[in-house]
């Protein structure tokens, strides 16, 4: 599964950077010259949306070669794309596809890092990515995400149901499991997962019926203090850890017994290197 992005939405990205054409190309005469463009990886890194960056070379008058797909571990000086064309052509596509892939393939990075350190102590955890994309990429960012193989925490608020701190506030005094049985009536075919701030807050959640109980902000030790307490009053619930989930720790939380990682980390990762190298034919 990958996000489809529309051709409506590269049509707007080049319209961003080259709504009246290229002056610097024209005034210079030189656009109906042939060439060819290359883009390489800089640095290792996860490739994404080099099909989204091909696409774009070729809406503007290119003739493109996609060398490494989304999803591919790269190593520095690696071929990622390739493209011939008219130099108009590749000069109006040259710095948003490099743009594009850089922002991306940064995501997909920090996101198989992530996954590569969790599976390493338990290959069925579940790396999931937030809702926190910035506004407007959340196609892109998907598909970045998923190409390193993690999944989409949330969509966004209309498919899944997760109780937060901040809708308990609201509840009126209405206890958590007079709260939670209203959701599974309300919703019988989602699972009901519950954010918690505490130890405490965490058992009430599991015996009040919660599917998941997703820890915010815990340490690896406060993780595994709750899985504990868990395998003796609700085994079958799940636990998921969230916030400040990284590659440097992943591994950490895995071990305490989380079984599903939570993350915005990916999101807000420098981006990739990618050089571009033109050249006259």
């Amino acid at each position: 599964m990958m996000p489809l992005i529309p051709d409506s939405e590269i049509d707007r990205w080049l319209a961003e950077d080259v709504p009246f054409g290229d002056l610097t190309t024209h005034a210079l005469g030189i656009g109906e010259r042939p060439g060819r463009m290359v883009f390489e990886a800089r640095d290792a890194m996860v490739v994404a949306a080099s099909e989204e960056a091909a696409r774009l070379l070729v809406r503007v008058g290119c003739t493109v070669d996609v060398l490494c797909p989304s999803g591919c571990p790269v190593e520095a000086g690696a071929s990622l794309l390739a493209a011939t064309g008219p130099a108009a052509a590749l000069l109006a596509g040259w710095k948003v596809a490099q743009t594009l892939m850089e922002y991306t393939s940064g995501i997909a990075t920090v996101a198989h890092r992530i996954v590569e350190a969790a599976h390493t102590v338990n290959p069925a955890v579940v790396v999931a990515c937030t809702r926190k994309t910035f506004p407007g990429t959340k196609a892109l960012s998907l598909k970045a995400i998923l190409a390193a193989g993690a999944v989409p925490h949330r969509l966004g608020l209309s498919e899944t149901v997760l109780v937060f701190p901040e809708h308990r506030v609201f509840l009126a005094g209405e206890d958590d499991v007079a709260a939670l049985a209203r959701l599974k009536i309300a919703c019988p075919e989602r699972k009901i997962v519950v954010e918690v701030n505490s130890l405490d807050e965490a058992v009430l959640a599991a015996r009040a019926g919660a599917d998941v109980v997703q820890l915010e902000k815990f340490s690896p030790e406060a993780v595994a203090a709750v899985v504990a307490r868990l395998a003796d009053t609700a085994a079958a619930v799940k636990v998921a850890a969230a916030g400040g989930v990284k590659p440097a720790n992943a591994a950490a939380y895995v071990r305490a017994g989380a079984r599903i990682l939570v993350t915005s980390a990916p999101y807000f990762a420098p981006p990739a290197d990618v050089k571009v190298s033109i050249s006259a034919c």
